[in-house]
Parts: C-alpha cells; structure tokens; sequence
C-alpha cells in the first residue's frame, strides 16, 4: 500500500504525504540550543504532535530525548505527588533508551508503588542525576501538557522545572523543556466558572478563564519561558510541496498550484483541514460517477466536492466548535455579530471569549480586530446558525423550501428568480416591522432563504474582507457555475454606483458575465421589485427589499 494523506495522529513521511517540516524544526531546534523552555501552544489538529514526533529524530543525533504523552496519564495519576510520580517513570521507562542502570533501577523502583512518601523533589534528584549522567544534553518533551494543569502537583512539577533552570549553571538539569497543548497554560487559572461542566455538582475543574487569581507557582514557571512564533499552518508552498509528492505517485495531470492555491484560499493552512480536504479528493470523490477519472478530480470542480462532503462531515474538530458555542452563549453571541451584521470585533488581549476562539484557531487576529480563522470555519459556522430549529421553522426558509423546484431550472440555479421570490416574500412577512429588525438581519435572512434551496448540491461563502455593517459578497458554488451577489444597505444613488463598480470587478475577477444586487432599502418611498441592467459587457439583476 502507497502512502496517503494522515489526519489520524501523527503523520509518518514513510506512510503518508506531508508538507517539508526542516525550516520548522531547524529553528525549533535552535531553541533548544540556546537552552530555551517553551510552549508550543496550537489550536486541536494542528500538527503538534507530528512536528514533536519529527523534532525527535531531527535532533536525535546531538541531545538525548525525554519524549512523554500526558495523555497516557489516567485522572487518578494527577491526584497525588505519589501517583504522579509513579506514572512518570513508567513512561520514562517505556519511552527512554539506554538509561544508565542506576538510574533505570530508580525509576523502577518509583513505578512499582512499593515506596512510601515518594515527593517530586526525590523524581527530581533522579532526573538531575540523569541530566549529569547522560552523555548527550538532554531534552524534556510533553505531549498533551494541558491534560493536567488543572491539578496541583503538576503545578509543583512545573515549579520545580523553574527551580532547577534558575540553578542550571551549578547544577546540570534539563537542556530544553518543551510543552505541547491547546490551552495557553498561563492563562488557565484554577477553580473557575468557566471551567465547570453545566450541572457538574462535584465542581470538577476541566479549563478556566475567569478572573479568579493565578497561581503564583504556574507563573512562576512561565517567566522563564520563551516565546514559540513559529507558523505552524501551511503556506501554499508547502501545500503544492505535499501535492507534488502525490503527483509523483499518482500521475494524475493536476495543476499543483492551482490546487494548492484554492486549498489555501479555504483552509488558510489549518493542517487539519488541508489534510483532510485532499484525503477527501484522493478517497471519497475519486471512486464517484461524476469522476470516474482520476484526472478529473484534481480540479477546482473536484475540489468543491470535497469542500462539501467536508462542510456535511462530523469530526473532532467541528464538534469542538460547536461545543463551545452551546456551552458559552457569549461565544455564540460574538460570532452571530460578527458573520451577520457584519460588526468589527477589536482585538482585546483582557478579552476571555476573543481569547479563547483564538486560542482553539477558531478566530485570527489580524490589523487589530478578529475574523473568522479561515473559510471552512467561517461556511460551517453560517451553516450552524442558519439551521437552528428556531431558523427552520421560520415563514422564509419553509416558503424557500416549497418553491424550490420553481429555482432549479435544467439542474442550473436560476439566482434572478430567487431573488424575484426573496423580494416577494420578505416584504409580505416583514414589510411592516420596524427598519431596525431586518437592517441587522436582512443579509441573514437571505442567506436562511437561499439555505433550502442549494442544500446538498452547492455552498456559499463570504468574502471576508467586504463584510461590514453596509456590504457583504456572498458567492455561491452551485454544481460547478458561481454566482456573485453583492448584499448591502441602501446609501442613496451614488452608494449603489459604486456597488455596482465594485460588482463589476468581481465578476472581472472570476471571469463572469451576470451579478447580482440585494439592496434592502429603508426609504419610505422605495419601491420594491428587481431590475436588469447592462454595463459594458456585463449584466447586473439589482433587487431591492
């Protein structure tokens, strides 16, 4: 069997396509030369693991490697000094090579759960006398460190790390220390509300980000920690470098740069996603009827697909998303702001919600407000708020929903008639309400109309950088053919020349000949309904609500 493309743990260059990780881990290690004890703290799926699998062998040559997994660390392994200590040296057993046999018989004898009063400062004589023992510096990587810091004894452990780097020029210990998790474990705090499962009655802690007082020996670790700036997504150069690995194999007569741009354009490099999306194309689209050639499916057409059938897919990584909104309204709240009524969101360092989306990658920071992290995220997320019960069982999308077949003309979208209905439809449900109801949620209430109709077969985005309070540019995929339609308020005759213009380029841009318009009007004198016009070589359907 052939390598594949992996978004099941950790990625093997032997097993599967990958991007060129050795800029990564030559600065990586860099670090680690220069004695640095750092976080690498990235959103779910984001790589970590792999980039700590390949750092090992990378500098296997010149350090010894400590390499453990929290995640093997049972609840109960974090509820003593003992217990922790016991679990410690059986993964130090399990994962070390050639410990001195001293050494060896000391950390079997802590794993055996015959000793009594065992304390982190007897692990750590044994660790310091390894350190000395060992003839190659050596380097203390945690995988999945965040599985414990809500728990006091790994707070010492970490307190003890600081004590002995302090001292590292009189006594040998760690070269490095590395630790890999999700949560910024600076700002995790003990004891809080937010890290309450709802109706936990036992006040388990899971992740804080209240303002409860942090824990003086958890900061205590981290002033000594150096900063990991170390872009772990994937720029286009390393996507088209992954494809040209399949290519090599594969033979299929791709664009490589084409593919990898449209691969970026909606992942913005989230591993996960560039991953699963060309897995997507290489198992589940090829053996389709629409592509029976292999050749067909490295296309902008095949890659659409594989956008959809990602879109409709459960996993780990959209579950996690969406928990937090059910869990955390203000999340919710910050988004539905955000994606419908196009409110710029500033970026606020002190702020926990902004501070949590992004730290899970679910937002990016960027000239000092928010957006959404990339289009994947950003199409799941309307797809989330549009089919809520209490938006399906709405007038609009149950009267999309029935005229369904009058919009589907030949297996083509018919985007004039939709708009002829939408404009039909919406004055006869929310024509008398006040102008403050649907100038917030017009664009949303489009968006629920059009939802119905295109379900299953097509999908829709926004282009991010037109979102705001007065304009967004909705584009629709519909089995192929991309339709381009400009959302926006109604600023008076020469707001809307300049709309039109804007249109125009667009459609200049995706080498297009008919947009459209959707302007909704609060003028009292408006008249409602939907014109063509003719500008140059390009037809624009205006309507107006």
């Amino acid at each position: 069997m052939g390598r594949t493309f992996n978004t099941n743990g950790y990625c093997d260059p032997d097993l599967h396509y990958m991007v060129n990780l050795t800029d990564r881990l030559s600065y990586i290690k860099s670090m680690i030369d220069a004695g640095y004890y750092f976080s690498i703290n990235k959103a779910r799926q984001y790589g970590k693991t792999t980039t700590l699998s390949a750092l090992a062998d990378y500098i296997a040559e010149d350090y010894n490697i400590i390499n453990l997994d929290f995640q093997g660390f049972s609840y109960d392994d974090f509820k003593s000094e003992q217990s922790f200590i016991i679990a410690f040296s059986r993964q130090i057993l399990l994962c070390t090579d050639n410990l001195p046999a001293d050494i060896e018989k000391e950390f079997e004898q802590y794993s055996n759960k015959k000793m009594d009063n065992l304390t982190l400062s007897v692990l750590f004589i044994s660790l310091l006398k390894l350190c000395k023992k060992s003839q190659k510096k050596i380097v203390l990587i945690i995988d999945e460190a965040d599985s414990a810091t809500n728990n006091q004894v790994f707070l010492d452990f970490l307190a003890q790390l600081r004590f002995y780097y302090l001292r590292r020029k009189k006594t040998a210990t760690f070269q490095s220390v590395i630790l890999a998790c999700v949560y910024d474990i600076r700002i995790i705090r003990q004891n809080s509300p937010w890290n309450m499962r709802e109706g936990n009655e036992s006040n388990e802690c899971l992740h804080s980000f209240d303002d409860c007082p942090r824990d003086h020996r958890m900061l205590a670790f981290y002033d000594i920690a150096a900063d990991f700036d170390v872009d772990m997504s994937f720029s286009p150069e390393d996507i088209s470098g992954m494809l040209a690995q399949y290519e090599d194999d594969h033979h299929t007569g791709m664009n490589i740069h084409e593919i990898s741009d449209l691969i970026y354009e909606y992942t913005s490099g989230y591993p996960f996603l560039v991953s699963r999306l060309c897995k997507l194309m290489d198992e589940k689209i090829a053996p389709a009827e629409h592509f029976a050639d292999t050749k067909n499916v490295w296309t902008k057409s095949g890659f659409l697909g594989a956008v959809k059938l990602l879109l409709s897919e459960k996993n780990a990584l959209f579950e996690s998303l969406i928990g937090k909104l059910n869990n955390y309204p203000a999340l919710r709240h910050m988004l539905y702001l955000l994606l419908f009524q196009g409110q710029a969101i500033m970026y606020n360092a002190d702020d926990t919600a902004t501070d949590m989306l992004l730290m899970f990658g679910f937002l990016k920071a960027e000239h000092e407000t928010v957006r959404i992290a990339n289009r994947i995220f950003e199409t799941r997320l309307y797809n989330y708020f549009l089919t809520l019960p209490e938006a399906q069982n709405g007038d609009l999308y149950r009267l999309a929903l029935q005229n369904r077949n009058l919009f589907i003309q030949n297996g083509q979208l018919d985007m004039k008639c939709v708009l002829a209905k939408f404009v039909e439809h919406f004055d006869d449900i929310y024509g008398d309400l006040e102008q403050t109801f649907y100038e917030e949620d017009g664009r949303r209430y489009f968006m629920l109309y059009l939802k119905p109709i295109i379900n299953g077969v097509g999908n829709y985005y926004v282009e991010a950088q037109t979102r705001n309070q007065e304009r967004t540019d909705l584009i629709i995929d519909y089995l192929g053919i991309q339709y381009i339609i400009e959302m926006k308020v109604w600023r008076g005759n020469a707001y809307n020349k300049r709309g039109e213009q804007q249109l125009i380029d667009y459609l200049d841009h995706y080498h297009l000949k008919t947009g459209y318009m959707l302007s909704f009007n609060f003028n009292q004198k408006k008249t409602p309904g939907i014109k063509e016009i003719r500008i140059n070589d390009k037809i624009l359907i205006e309507a107006v609500v």
